[in-house]
């Protein structure tokens, strides 16, 4: 098993209905701040299951949705197929975009899954898609300092707050004798020092800041803005 076959499957890292209810409600909100228009056009790529991607799209002219999964796409498909706002699309279907036809674009918590090779292909595909003027947003990018321990510790004090603390221990316990562990431990996640990232992106011809706070609950994590240079 790879990380996409195991995205495209249920997984144990939400550890209750509350907790994914939660994460995607408090990652829309901090996208929505990022929407630079009403006429905006927004990509979320690499989006996941986006449980509160009305609020984004309350935001902008139209929020598309891209995920590698299958089934996280049917599952968007369902949930807001009735949104006029709101398309689903597959990666491919993105690369079919014009040049020059988006506002924002946001990755949150997907750089860790991909290969640096992936990341610069996809660092050229935006710089070609955006806007002069757009912007694309890098988030939750996981510094090599960060361990599995760190994360947990996150993830209750998350749980603590949000009300769902017993969840979270029984959550962590089952995530230790899951496949996500053991795909961790086999394929190791993708780490960027904060200068190794901004690089990057000033390579594939943005101009790029770090932008705190980081999107969502773990702030031992970094979150990026890029504009095209």
């Amino acid at each position: 098993m790879n990380w996409r076959d195991f995205w495209n499957s249920d997984t144990p890292i939400y550890v209750s209905e509350r907790h994914k209810l939660l994460h995607y409600r408090l990652v829309a909100r901090d996208l929505a701040t990022l929407v630079p228009s009403p006429d905006a056009t927004v990509l979320d790529y690499g989006c996941g299951e986006a449980l509160a991607a009305d609020e984004v799209a309350r935001h902008a002219s139209s929020l598309i949705l891209c995920d590698q999964a299958p089934l996280v796409r049917d599952r968007l498909k369902a949930l807001f197929g009735a949104n006029p706002k709101i398309s689903v699309r597959a990666p491919e279907e993105i690369e079919a975009l014009p040049s020059s036809s988006l506002d924002l674009v946001v990755m949150n918590s997907l750089v860790q899954y991909l290969s640096r090779t992936e990341l610069e292909g996809l660092l050229r595909l935006w710089k070609d898609k955006l806007k002069s003027t757009g912007l694309l947003v890098i988030a939750d990018v996981v510094p090599p300092k960060v361990s599995p321990v760190t994360d947990a510790a996150a993830l209750l004090s998350f749980a603590l707050r949000g009300g769902f603390l017993l969840a979270a221990v029984a959550g962590l316990v089952r995530t230790f004798f899951s496949d996500y562990r053991k795909i961790r431990g086999r394929l190791g996640l993708s780490q960027y020092e904060e200068a190794d990232l901004l690089a990057l992106l000033g390579a594939a011809g943005f101009s790029a800041e770090r932008w705190r706070p980081n999107l969502g609950h773990n702030q031992a994590r970094m979150t990026f803005l890029a504009r095209p240079a």
